[in-house]
């Protein structure tokens, strides 16, 4: 079954629909690759800047702390040992690259699981564009409230919307991304995921009301049921039939006083 969500505007009004394309929004969430694909994403952002010195590079240690033999304490050749007070660490971290190879399918699968959850618990939103050319964060906080979101929102913003990234990023429960930085550990930490046209995923179809529709919905009970097919003909025959039946009698009533003349 297609899915199928509102097309809305700034203001939370439908103006159409669009149906979401199942190869991204449909499928069934892989939940193994997920939890792969997000680990190697966070181990990813590790900077593996950490390190200790080992013995070999901490300072001192150039003679034997005591002699071997006479004191009745353990022998000691170096005060840079681990065991002393200043020495060196033993097993310490070292700088490193925590990265993980992740091959390019499974990341692309992972993200079209966490859409499709997403879109499974109708928390995916798709606005036609936003329409402010100059930034407002009232106007983006009275946004949020018409499209009855709530809790975090991951909102995909081409990069031509400048405004709305002004807008949205002064708001602490809104994240904003880049329609090429979508990825699955974003959309999880999220509980709603707002699109625009430009930066919906997939082949999704759209299908605009026509204008005024809605008016002529509302507007369509209080009008008059229509005339059946050749009422209005009826009428206006009868009427020349009655014209030219006068005409006639005022014709001959004519005639009579002429001849009575």
């Amino acid at each position: 079954m297609p899915l199928t969500v509102d097309l809305r505007d700034a203001a939370g009004a439908s103006t159409g629909s669009v149906t979401l394309d199942e190869a991204v929004f449909g499928v069934q969430p892989n939940v193994p690759v997920l939890h792969q694909v997000v680990t190697a994403q966070l181990a990813a952002a590790r900077a593996g800047t950490q390190s200790t010195k080992t013995r070999a590079e901490v300072s001192g240690g150039g003679k034997k702390p005591f002699k071997q033999k006479g004191t009745g304490r353990a022998r000691q050749g170096s005060e840079r040992a681990p065991q002393f007070t200043g020495g060196g660490i033993a097993l310490g971290p070292k700088p490193r690259s925590y990265r993980q190879r992740t091959p390019r399918k499974m990341i692309q699968l992972a993200l079209r699981s966490a859409l499709s959850d997403r879109a499974a618990a109708g928390k995916v939103v798709v606005v036609d564009s936003w329409p402010w050319g100059t930034p407002s964060t009232r106007a983006a906080v009275e946004a949020l409230s018409s499209l009855t979101v709530d809790g975090k929102v991951l909102i995909v913003l081409a990069r031509t919307d400048e405004g709305a990234y002004k807008s949205f990023r002064n708001l602490p429960e809104v994240q904003l991304i880049l329609a090429g930085e979508l990825n699955a550990y974003d959309i999880l930490c999220n509980d709603w995921i707002v699109f625009t046209r430009e930066t919906l995923p997939g082949d999704s179809t759209v299908e605009e009301a026509a204008p005024g529709a809605a008016e002529e919905a509302a507007a369509a009970p209080e009008d008059e049921p229509a005339a059946a097919p050749g009422a209005a003909e009826e009428p206006v025959a009868a009427t020349e039939d009655e014209a030219v039946a006068a005409t006639e009698d005022e014709a001959g009533a004519v005639e009579e006083e002429d001849g009575d003349e």
